[in-house]
């Protein structure tokens, strides 16, 4: 899409969300990510969602802009053509991307005795090697515990991987920042990152974590309440549901302004001698005497008219669908720029997204689609490792590429 790392070749050895996710990015900025695949693929090359024909709409969506190479990992042979891939020779090289073990025949010190300045990014679960998911960090971490609603005690995990995503641009940043610094000093790097490990910064660097030491307590639950801020779903007089949030003095005066509400606002302030212009903490702590005013003024009134109201004044607030309705918006997907409709590997075209970050007055050139297994499997031989037709033939017959 965008030409900003071109001259960068990243092998990609990776499976699930956060590692692709991190070349993808890569590769979206112009870097060559080569994957090596596992001859009939991974394990999560048929991972859902799936098109009817079985085909993985997530593998082909993470994978894009790539390139593939198929071998046999099974095999000392196919071991040692991937361990020759992530070290081969050149400016360009030398950069690998992972989440196989820390130890084994891909681990930094095997390949770093081949290609001493190798910058090696390594996607762990937790740190010390023990195995693990989004979904089980952030059962660990105690998010699960602070969401849903407030008289419930059941955890609600999140179903969007978000510690995968954030885990896979840190990864992409650190190849980056690696390899920049390689060029000026000539070293290597053996990056690793957890996916633990950015659950418990992130918390670490919203406060969250030292707010539960300087309490020794957890966070409540409150339903969908914005924590130290005003912030809440409210339901109109059709039954719409939208949501609401001020934080901005200037949000808070156009949210009251547009429901007309300034007189019952004001009347709380003297009570309770809150200033709520000003003081985003005093909206929270004062929710449940604002929030019946708010409930008030929205339900007698149409989501439509609300909704030309909020906009006129500035208010910051959404309406509650689905993702099948979000998909019409030409805000997020219809007539987004971002996106870009393609055929994919399954058979099917339909829009895929490029980067979000966008280069403004720069033409963000074709969105490639994924490789199909070892689609590159020739080319990359011969390109990266210099092998002949006779050595690549005889690879195939012996089954140790495809």
């Amino acid at each position: 899409m965008y030409d900003l790392l071109a001259g960068m070749r990243v092998i990609e050895a990776a499976a699930f969300i956060a590692g692709p996710s991190a070349g993808m990015q890569l590769a979206q900025m112009g870097a060559e990510v080569i994957r090596i695949d596992q001859i009939g693929g991974g394990p999560d090359y048929r991972r859902w969602p799936v098109t009817p024909k079985g085909d993985s709409l997530y593998w082909e969506n993470l994978n894009k802009g790539k390139r593939s190479i198929a071998i046999n990992l099974g095999v000392p042979e196919g071991r040692e053509l991937a361990a020759a891939l992530a070290t081969a020779p050149g400016e360009a090289g030398g950069l690998f991307l992972t989440n196989f073990p820390v130890n084994g025949f891909l681990s930094y010190e095997a390949l770093s005795a081949r290609r001493p300045d190798l910058v090696c990014v390594r996607v762990m679960g937790w740190a010390d090697g023990s195995p693990a998911l989004d979904y089980t960090v952030n059962a660990a971490v105690g998010v699960p515990q602070m969401t849903g609603p407030a008289d419930g005690d059941t955890p609600v995990n999140h179903v969007f991987p978000a510690w995968d995503f954030i885990c896979g641009a840190q990864a992409a940043f650190a190849m980056v920042a690696a390899e920049g610094a390689r060029r000026r000093t000539g070293r290597g790097a053996d990056v690793r990152i957890a996916l633990s490990d950015v659950a418990a910064t992130c918390l670490s660097h919203t406060g969250q974590f030292a707010e539960t030491l300087l309490t020794a307590t957890d966070r409540p639950r409150m339903g969908n309440d914005l924590y130290g801020a005003f912030g809440r779903d409210f339901t109109t007089a059709d039954g719409r549901r939208l949501m609401l949030v001020a934080i901005t003095p200037k949000q808070w005066r156009g949210l009251v302004e547009a429901l007309g509400i300034g007189a019952a606002v004001a009347a709380v302030e003297s009570e309770t001698g809150a200033a709520f212009a000003s003081d985003e903490g005093a909206r929270f702590t004062h929710r449940a005497r604002l929030f019946p005013l708010f409930e008030a003024a929205i339900g007698a009134r149409g989501a439509a008219g609300l909704g030309e109201a909020f906009d006129r004044a500035g208010v910051t607030w959404s309406e509650y669908r689905t993702l099948n309705e979000a998909a019409s918006d030409p805000r997020l997907f219809a007539d987004n720029p971002i996106f870009q409709t393609i055929d994919h590997p399954s058979g099917l075209r339909y829009p895929a997204a490029g980067p979000s970050a966008v280069l403004a007055g720069v033409d963000r050139g074709p969105l490639a689609p994924a490789p199909r297994l070892g689609a590159d499997s020739d080319a990359v031989l011969c390109d990266v490792l210099g092998l002949d037709s006779g050595a690549i033939g005889s690879l195939h017959d012996r089954g140790i590429v495809a």
